[in-house]
């Protein structure tokens, strides 16, 4: 009998690479080869046809000949592009072919800063369009929807999954599967949607092709008790005590490119209050949260005793949850964070941006926590983004 329980078919080893090791990371024996070698058999198999620039009649038979060749297999994952380069409408039409099942177009990366909203791919909050990848030289991409993309090489039916849909929960997202489309595709912005497009998909049948750009495929695998899943990870909590119009744009960008969802800290509240605001936000399993001042609610007196106040309500949050990262952004908050945190020392690891440095606290409670660090007037708008990726990287 075949172990072979997941087919990951992918246009490039890079990609092909990183999606296999999501699901050695789930915990399935995983393994990549080149397009047209013998097929090992093992729990996840990832086949690299190279083909991303191929004429899409080429890339089409390749699909179907890797499908003929591994057999059955409880779920196919078609590995898409996290930009949507190449034949990504071709690709899909032939693997429904060959299997004779709807897709489930899911190709949000959250971690990486790509996103799907209103039915439009984003990378780090821009339309996919107006990106280099609609300037790339063998493979334009020319629509940043992603039915459009798709319509380029199928002329199958396809419907739509909002995100407000998905936002709704996984019977809102089962009863929008059910629909007759060949072709489903569903907006995300987080990982947590990912989880309720999956487990909502399980619901509504256990035979899916998964076009994906590897989180949405391993989450589905889950679902499907295919694979062993995985565990939330835990948040990265954001200190944000820097009051000035440049932090203020790369907050907003955070909400805008992470989801992130944060606390605002006028001054006069007690850190028991804060506190327990923030684990509202926690509980609701939010890949980023943290607390933020706004310059117009804060006077001398009340800005003076904010660095203690935010300190005091780090210790109190990574006490009573678990963090995956910690951001701060401020010197001065900086330096009574490490404080309250009773660490040693920083070890520096990198420098993500002039100025902007990750790395991890050094003995104390906390030791090993990763910890990024920023001044408030340093980095472009993406820069608090850059920082909290790197921690997420980092866990």
């Amino acid at each position: 009998m075949s172990n072979l329980r997941v087919l990951v078919i992918g246009d490039d080893l890079t990609g092909s690479n990183a999606t296999g090791a999501l699901f050695a990371r789930f915990g399935m024996r995983t393994m990549t080869v080149h397009g047209g070698a013998a097929l090992p058999d093992i729990e996840a198999l990832v086949v690299n046809l190279g083909n991303r620039h191929a004429p899409p009649q080429e890339a089409r038979a390749a699909v179907k000949a890797t499908i003929e060749a591994a057999g059955h297999v409880p779920l196919v994952v078609k590995r898409v592009d996290t930009t949507l380069r190449g034949n990504v409408g071709a690709e899909t039409d032939a693997a429904i072919e060959a299997l004779s099942v709807r897709a489930l177009v899911v190709p949000a990366f959250p971690d990486a800063g790509r996103v799907t909203v209103g039915g439009l791919h984003l990378v780090d909050g821009v339309p996919l369009a107006q990106t280099a990848a609609a300037r790339d030289a063998l493979n334009p991409v020319k629509s940043s929807r992603v039915a459009t993309i798709l319509r380029a090489g199928t002329t199958r039916s396809i419907t739509e999954v909002p995100l407000d849909v998905v936002e709704q929960g996984v019977e809102a997202v089962a009863g929008a599967l059910r629909s007759d489309s060949e072709i489903v595709v569903c907006d995300a912005t987080r990982n947590s949607h990912l989880r309720v497009i999956a487990e909502a998909a399980a619901q509504v049948s256990k035979q899916w092709l998964s076009v994906d750009s590897g989180p949405f495929g391993v989450r589905l695998a889950a679902a499907l008790g295919i694979a062993p899943g995985d565990q939330p990870r835990p948040p990265v909590f954001a200190v944000i005590g820097s009051i000035t119009a440049i932090t203020a744009d790369q907050v907003q960008e955070t909400e805008q490119t992470l989801g992130a969802h944060y606390v605002t800290v006028t001054g006069t509240e007690s850190p028991e209050e804060i506190v327990a605001k923030v684990s509202e936000l926690i509980e609701r399993d939010i890949d980023v949260v943290g607390v933020r001042t706004m310059a117009a609610a804060l006077d001398r007196a009340l800005a003076a005793k904010l660095p203690s106040v935010l300190a005091e309500v780090t210790r109190k949050v990574l006490t009573q949850h678990r963090i995956g990262g910690l951001y701060a952004t401020g010197g001065d908050i900086a330096t009574a964070i490490t404080t309250a945190l009773d660490t040693d020392g920083f070890v520096i690891d990198d420098e993500v941006v002039p100025l902007a440095v990750v790395g991890r606290l050094a003995g104390g409670p906390f030791n090993g926590l990763p910890f990024a660090t920023k001044g408030g007037l340093i980095g472009d708008h993406t820069a608090a983004v850059a920082c909290i990726e790197r921690l997420r990287g980092s866990t």
